[in-house]
């Protein structure tokens, strides 16, 4: 008998739901483009559980016929393509009819929906691919469609899913993703009977990312608007120095759909070389239109990939937009003077100076100071110490008091008691053969004499007839991360004020899943609303930095998804914290700081590389030196 056998059709549909249905942000994503395409100009999503034990997506669209209802839950079953020319140019976001098939097959799925010409609705309830109910309902026109324990039947899949809050962090990220793409509808996003999401629907696009991306994001965005060779490219880019340590604020829309593309993304990165910071991407919310014939969005299961007939025209149009965006707006960076006016202006009396505002919690703190003092009891003056010269008392700063009198002084002469211990030795302790202490003395390290520093970068050292040149950035970069990795506790400072530092939907939950990495590296890190985290306390070297961007640039290493083993998480962090710490090329550096650096480097032979590989010291031996000055053969 043979080995190959034809799966049932149960299980075969199982194997293909699996292609479409990964997690309940997939669920939501096919579910609000078939809202989308059915028109609605409002959409609610509401979750809960991070979306496995419930997900709801209601919109005001066209509805669904009585009669087509059953057959929507069949795979390959659509009204959106007729033949196989139709996938040529398809303007639809859905198109494959596998998604409501697919979620039904792993899932509960309770249906109502009423077109707007119906007098009654209609009532479905399908469950792991087995229809259970089918009759009139009194619903509003539109469709509510709920999903309820997903994979109930698949259990191995149940494994695979993520916590409540990564799996709700992911659907927070289709949502604000799908809400940007379509500004024309309002979205409304209920996570666990919370709202985290509204959108105006008004079709304003600086409103909407207001919303979705928050203030932050935005304030920082320019227009964009350029059309080039049939290609619209408009929406939003980043000034120059608003740059992002990684990619996951580029949101780029090809005919209202989220894709991700290579050819948009070097034209970005092309159109901000040389202005934007290395290491900096720009961000953007990008629209580009152009012929549905022009592109084929049938390549990936997903949709997220795509391909073009020709790519020039595309990025040509993206860069010269961008281009003329930043060109525009591009303006020398103007330096703020703190105005506010010194402790010696306001001690002589300099007149129209602003005194500097105070914040209610220093005004409390300062009301709480003066309350104390005022209950305090008054200090004591502490009486001066006598000294004596030639057994005469007298004082080196005498108190301020009227003449006295030989008739005033008193009686009793002025005297100190003296205790003398009977137990003290009577000389100090000297060695003999005997009592020489057995611990060997610590080995004599060679002297290390700093010659001076070049470019403000490299320390020029010389120990035992050797010239070293050492990077001091780098050198100090491994000594900080030798010391973090050491240590048993974290060094880590509290902030006075916690830091808000907000971020998309993918970093959050990167963060969140790295919580016990970060405390380990000294950051204290938690959730605070939708797209916001809260910083409560950072590694002790790095108080007084920007709390805000280390936070941002640790999000976009963790979220590239090279850092997924939790040794190498913590690794990471620690590179992370010592590079942003150590002292920099180019900083002005103290012959003390100099010398410290030195000895460390040349006393410890371990120290070879920075953590990121780069030598750290490079030597010159005296021999070396003099063959090139022709001294020796």
């Amino acid at each position: 008998m043979g080995k190959i056998q034809v799966l049932d059709k149960h299980t075969a549909e199982l194997i293909a739901a699996g292609e479409v249905v990964e997690r309940p942000a997939s669920v939501i994503k096919e579910l609000m483009e078939n809202a989308i395409d059915a028109g609605a100009t409002s959409i609610t999503v509401e979750i809960a559980n991070g979306g496995v034990t419930m997900m709801r997506v209601t919109d005001n669209g066209s509805g669904i016929e009585r009669a087509d209802v059953p057959l929507a839950f069949v795979r390959h079953a659509t009204s959106k393509v007729r033949t196989a020319d139709d996938l040529e140019c398809i303007g639809t976001l859905g198109f494959r009819g596998e998604a409501l098939a697919s979620v039904a097959e792993v899932s509960r799925v309770e249906l109502r929906t009423c077109r707007p010409e119906d007098i009654v609705g209609t009532h479905y309830i399908i469950e792991g691919g087995e229809q259970r109910l089918y009759e009139d309902d009194g619903c509003a026109v539109g469709t509510t469609i709920y999903v309820r324990d997903l994979f109930f039947n698949i259990p191995a899949r149940m494994k695979f899913l993520k916590k409540d809050v990564g799996e709700g962090n992911a659907v927070a990220g289709v949502v604000s993703k799908l809400a940007l793409s379509h500004p024309e509808i309002a979205v409304r996003f209920i996570r666990d009977g919370k709202e985290v999401l509204l959108t105006p629907g008004d079709g304003d696009l600086q409103g909407c990312t207001y919303a979705v991306l928050g203030k932050e994001f935005a304030s920082t965005q320019i227009p964009v608007d350029y059309a080039l060779g049939g290609v619209h490219v408009y929406g939003s880019v980043c000034r120059v120095e608003s740059g992002r340590p990684s990619r996951s604020l580029q949101h780029v829309f090809l005919n209202g759909r989220y894709v991700k593309s290579m050819t948009v993304q070097a034209a970005l990165d092309r159109a901000c070389h040389g202005l934007m910071m290395s290491g900096r991407y720009p961000t953007c919310v990008l629209f580009v239109d152009l012929p549905v014939e022009t592109v084929d969005v049938n390549v990936h299961p997903t949709k997220l990939e795509v391909r073009f007939v020709n790519e020039r025209p595309v990025f040509d149009a993206v860069y010269h937009g961008i281009k003329a965006a930043i060109d525009q707006s591009h303006t020398r960076k103007q330096a703020v003077l703190d105005t506010r006016p010194t402790p010696e202006q306001v001690r002589f009396g300099f007149a129209a100076m602003e005194t500097p505002k105070v914040s209610p919690l220093e005004q409390k703190i300062k009301a709480f100071t003066a309350e104390q003092k005022k209950a305090a009891p008054p200090p004591v003056s502490p009486k001066p110490t006598p000294v004596f010269k030639e057994d005469v008392p007298y004082f080196a700063a005498p108190p301020q008091k009227p003449a006295v009198t030989p008739e005033d002084k008193p009686e009793v002469p002025f005297s100190i008691d003296v205790t003398v211990t009977e137990d003290l030795p009577a000389k100090e302790p000297t060695f003999t053969e005997e009592n020489i202490p057995s611990q060997p003395l610590p080995e004599e390290k060679p002297t290390v004499r700093v010659v001076g520093e070049a470019f403000a970068t490299y320390i020029v050292a010389e120990m035992n007839g050797s010239l070293f040149i050492i990077d001091k950035h780098a050198a100090h970069e491994r000594i900080l991360y030798e010391r973090f990795k050491a240590a048993a506790e974290p060094e880590s400072q509290a902030l006075l004020s916690p830091v808000s530092v907000t971020v998309t939907a993918e970093e959050m939950t990167a963060l969140l899943d790295a919580t016990p990495e970060l405390a380990a590296a000294g950051y204290e890190v938690e959730e605070f609303g939708s797209n916001e985290v809260l910083v409560r306390a950072v590694p002790l070297l790095l108080v007084g930095t920007d709390v805000a961007e280390q936070l941002r640039e640790i999000a976009g290493g963790l979220l590239s998804g090279r850092h997924d083993v939790t040794t190498e998480k913590q690794d990471w962090l620690f590179h992370n914290t010592a590079c942003r710490a150590a002292v920099k090329g180019g900083d002005i550096s103290t012959p003390a700081e100099w010398q410290r650096l030195a000895e460390t480097v040349l006393w410890d032979p371990s120290i070879r590389t920075c953590p990121h590989g780069r030598p750290v010291c490079m030597e010159l031996t005296r021999r070396e030196l003099e063959k090139q000055f022709g001294r020796i053969v």
